[in-house]
């Protein structure tokens, strides 16, 4: 496939670089007027129009090759969601009602509502009805230009529940053109029924099925869930059978979840919404990727992530959308950008490349996706002629993706 008249080509950097950190969150290459050659599903080439017939990769001279004329619209990278819950039953749109009453999460999660709600329907509802429920979200997310999602279990809250869970991740990975990355999060909630130190070692006693299942291993170490120790007790459990550590902490409370996560080697450590310097100061030199999710913090009217902070701090930042039934109904990474922008003051190359290569590196695919990158796979966004990335951010709500090109086919 070739596509040719890119008015602008966004997100071009060098091989080898696999996250934005500092300084650098604030820069990507771009090339105007510029042609992409994809071969096999890759990135083979690309260049500017006016030098492409002095190249040996001369796209518009291959007469075998699918030639598509950008007509001078923006080619960027797809986006790379990093932390979404959306395998899950029916929806809590009755949970809408009470927030707009006034209910706080926490205190609907007090009543055995939230989370609890939906493992009761994860019990009442058959395997392929939540595979076809949570596909229809799937393609969603990647009708807005999402080409590789982290998807998490968390519902079920039970050994067969969690592990129905994972299997429709599975069948999901297999089945969409999506890059799913799939996480065993048993540690969401207490189960019904269950003692707190009771469903702890469940947790832990369910890692050997879930490890066939899943990359990731996640806690919600947080005020009123898991405290860091028990944290560090599934932490373990998980990377024991081989599961890398994700964390859910810091959105309720600063609760330690972000030093238990550097601790054990977590990739990312994701919410964010309340941080102190401590926190900063235990991420500088981590090779995990602070992940803030601006979805949830817009949906329930938490603080917005400190980004900036942490980017002149030297660190960098990946942005997600949290898409799950009960504090973020929403998979659209453009307006993630957005709030990225307008919330939490990141320029919107900085937005960009929080929801591009930093989300990649927040699942462990940023060798492969997030960039334009000779070799990487081309999952790419082609949009009508005129759009840039500050366009983007500022037309939040303005159609504007014209195709979605996924391991080089369009999807």
């Amino acid at each position: 496939m070739i596509l040719k008249n890119i008015g602008l080509l966004a997100g071009i950097v060098p091989d080898g670089v696999l996250r934005k950190e500092g300084a650098a969150m604030g820069e990507t290459g771009m090339l105007e007027n510029a042609w992409l050659r994809i071969d096999d599903g890759r990135i083979a080439a690309f260049g500017k129009m006016e030098d492409g017939c002095h190249s040996t990769a001369c796209p518009w001279n291959l007469s075998d090759d699918e030639v598509i004329d950008a007509e001078g619209g923006m080619v960027m990278p797809a986006f790379c969601d990093s932390h979404t819950h959306i395998v899950y039953a029916g929806s809590r749109a009755g949970e809408f009602l009470d927030k707009i009453n006034g209910l706080s999460y926490e205190q609907i999660a007090a009543r055995g509502g939230g989370i609890l709600n939906s493992s009761d329907l994860i019990g009442k509802t058959s395997e392929d009805e939540i595979y076809r429920q949570s596909l229809e979200r799937l393609r969603e997310m990647q009708a807005k230009g999402t080409g590789a999602a982290e998807i998490k279990s968390g519902y079920g809250l039970n050994p067969e529940g969690e592990l129905k869970l994972l299997r429709v991740i599975r069948r999901l990975r297999e089945t969409s053109p999506v890059t799913v990355r799939p996480t065993f999060l048993g540690a969401h909630a207490v189960g019904r029924g269950y003692t707190h130190e009771a469903y702890v070692q469940e947790v832990v006693d369910m890692m050997p099925q879930a490890a066939q299942l899943a990359d990731f291993v996640d806690v919600f170490c947080d005020e009123g869930f898991f405290t860091p120790e028990d944290t560090a007790r599934i932490l373990e459990a998980g990377k024991a059978h081989g599961l890398r550590p994700k964390i859910h902490a810091n959105e309720l409370a600063v609760s330690g979840g972000v030093q238990v996560g550097v601790r054990y080697g977590a990739l990312s450590v994701d919410h964010l919404e309340r941080t102190t310097d401590a926190e900063i100061e235990a991420l500088r030199g981590s090779e995990t990727m602070p992940t803030m999710l601006p979805g949830s913090s817009f949906f329930l009217g938490l603080p917005y992530g400190r980004a900036k902070e942490f980017i002149a701090a030297g660190l960098g930042v990946a942005l997600a959308s949290d898409y799950n039934p009960g504090s973020s109904p929403s998979g659209d990474m453009r307006f993630v950008m957005a709030l990225g922008c307008i919330r939490m003051h990141l320029t919107p190359v900085q937005a960009f490349n929080a929801v591009t290569l930093n989300g990649a590196y927040a699942m462990g695919l940023s060798h492969e996706l997030g960039s334009v990158t000779v070799g990487k796979r081309a999952n790419l966004i082609l949009t009508g002629p005129g759009w840039d990335l500050t366009r983007m951010a500022y037309h939040y709500q303005t159609p504007c993706i014209r195709r979605v090109i996924l391991n080089g086919k369009i999807a």
